[in-house]
């Protein structure tokens, strides 16, 4: 059965959902049906479309990881952009005026640190919270359905980038939505629209469908499997990648010996990856325009590769080996470190300070990853 997407469905029969509904919708580019017609040209053709509303990178993608969003006019379509990654995230009732349904259609890369999820969450809570139903147009989980990793955030590191949550959590956006509707008991009037063709044990997504890129960082499927392991990288000194062709897949700083770094981390014989030295200058970011010396991630096996612990235990290696690697420090007084917010716990950064190993923290990962996976069991789709 070919892959069809929840906006496939909900446009085939959009009087089951909608009928006579003013809609407001919650997208960007990644926004599409089977055959890359953008969700908004969907919509608009009904004649019920009425207001758009922008998550992080906005509604046509084009503003970089944490720059806020503004609220604008489209010029495509004329109608009013409302902001959700700007001075509020939460739909307020003003941007909600003459809106009858939300309608929610985003690409998720699959991780708690991305915040398109977030942005679902505080959908949900508005739809709860002024009666307005709330319709989720279902995506694949490009990391597939089947592995959970990484452990469930301490609540006392809830933020934009994480709520209490396993790292990898194997649930399309649409289960998502089920789960933080019931477990976080927000009882919002929500509808998921459920795609149809895909399987939770795809990992060769883009054999089913085109990839279009759901952030700026996010340009392949490749990406979204070393990304949960190697966002971490942004709470450190070392380049992740960003102002480079390869996001995410590379890692590195001025200070180290390519060569040496990828022999090490080769002889821990992680599944499902190999490191290949390299070196590569940021056009933006960190080290804009010094030349990185590090590693690339070739992911080799998709089922056996553990994307949580290869970044953490790259992280680990880079601090042992180098003693010019360093953890960035908050930018105010009494603000959590982000490394501690991305992580969803202060244990991590603490033993690699202390030169302790994580062995021990990733066998205990393993009762939360077990707890969540029996908690989202009754919210799986597919």
């Amino acid at each position: 059965m070919p892959l069809q997407f929840g906006v496939d469905q909900f446009c085939t029969h959009p009087d089951r959902y909608v009928a006579n509904h003013r809609l407001g919708l919650i997208t960007n580019p990644s926004g599409v049906d089977s055959q890359l017609v953008s969700t908004i040209d969907r919509l608009q053709q009904t004649g019920q479309l009425v207001a758009l509303y922008g998550p992080e990178h906005g509604v046509r993608g084009h503003v970089q990881a944490g720059e806020k969003v503004a609220t604008y006019r489209d010029p495509k379509t004329n109608l009013p952009v409302y902001s959700l990654y700007g001075r509020t995230k939460k739909p307020t009732e003003e941007m909600l005026a003459g809106v009858d349904t939300l309608v929610f259609d985003l690409q998720d890369a699959g991780c708690r640190f991305y915040t398109y999820l977030y942005t679902l969450l505080y959908a949900l809570q508005a739809s709860a919270k002024y009666q307005i139903p709330l319709i989720v147009l279902d995506r694949p989980n490009p990391l597939g359905g089947e592995i959970i990793e990484g452990n469930i955030l301490d609540e006392e590191f809830t933020s934009f980038v994480g709520y209490p949550i396993p790292i990898r959590y194997g649930l399309t956006i649409g289960e998502m939505a089920l789960y933080f509707n019931n477990v976080f008991e927000i009882h919002a009037p929500l509808t998921v629209v459920p795609m149809t063709g895909w399987r939770r044990d795809n990992y060769m997504l883009e054999q089913d469908m085109v990839w279009v890129p759901p952030s700026p960082n996010i340009p392949k499927i490749d990406t979204t499997f070393v990304y949960p392991g190697t966002c971490f990288v942004e709470g450190t000194n070392l380049s992740e990648g960003r102002g480079t062709t390869l996001p995410f897949e590379v890692v590195g700083a001025p200070f180290i010996d390519a060569e040496h770094l990828a022999d090490v981390l080769n002889s821990l014989d992680l599944p499902g990856v190999r490191f290949r030295p390299t070196t590569f200058v940021p056009t933006f970011s960190k080290h804009q325009g010094q030349m990185c010396h590090g590693v690339q991630l070739h992911v080799l096996d998709r089922r056996t590769y553990q994307t949580v612990r290869t970044g953490l235990c790259l992280i680990e290696t880079v601090a042992q080996l180098y003693k010019e690697f360093a953890f960035l420090t908050p930018p105010k007084e009494g603000q959590r470190h982000f490394f501690d917010l991305l992580t969803g716990t202060d244990q991590v950064r603490t033993l690699i300070n202390n030169r302790q190993p994580l062995t021990s923290l990733f066998v205990q990962w393993e009762d939360q990853q077990a707890k969540f996976r029996a908690l989202s069991e009754p919210f799986r789709l597919y």
